[in-house]
């Protein structure tokens, strides 16, 4: 399976359990170890838990080897290392924290809902 395809993948598995603000960042340039990083954010450490089966299951079922897995323990920060992929599903304080998108190049990461720009007024 090509790193396109395991890309696309894993944004399905991660859509079918309702993951919220997934990030998908090339970091070819940046690494050889892995050439996409995709971030989600869950709710609860079971939904990351939920998240990290589905995405292991699904795919193996198209073929692709899952490498390892960190974190399922505790369920704060789990990371699917699928090799061209590496995946990780946070709860939404430890993404902010850690703010992976930023140290990786790619634009900050704001879980915090936008206020509204004021009215000019005439």
């Amino acid at each position: 399976m090509g790193p396109e395809t395991m890309k696309k993948a894993v944004v399905a598995a991660l859509e079918d359990i309702k993951a919220r603000d997934i990030v998908v960042m090339n970091v070819k340039k940046l690494t050889s170890m892995t050439d996409y990083m995709i971030v989600a954010s869950a709710d609860s450490n079971r939904q990351t838990r939920a998240l990290s089966d589905n995405v292991q299951k699904k795919l193996k079922e198209q073929g692709a080897q899952v490498l390892g897995v960190e974190g399922e323990e505790t369920g704060e920060w789990v990371l699917v290392d699928l090799g061209a992929v590496v995946v990780h599903i946070m709860q939404s304080k430890t993404r902010e924290y850690y703010n992976l998108e930023q140290l990786w190049g790619g634009p900050p990461m704001s879980l915090k809902p936008k206020l509204a720009e004021p009215t000019p007024q005439p």
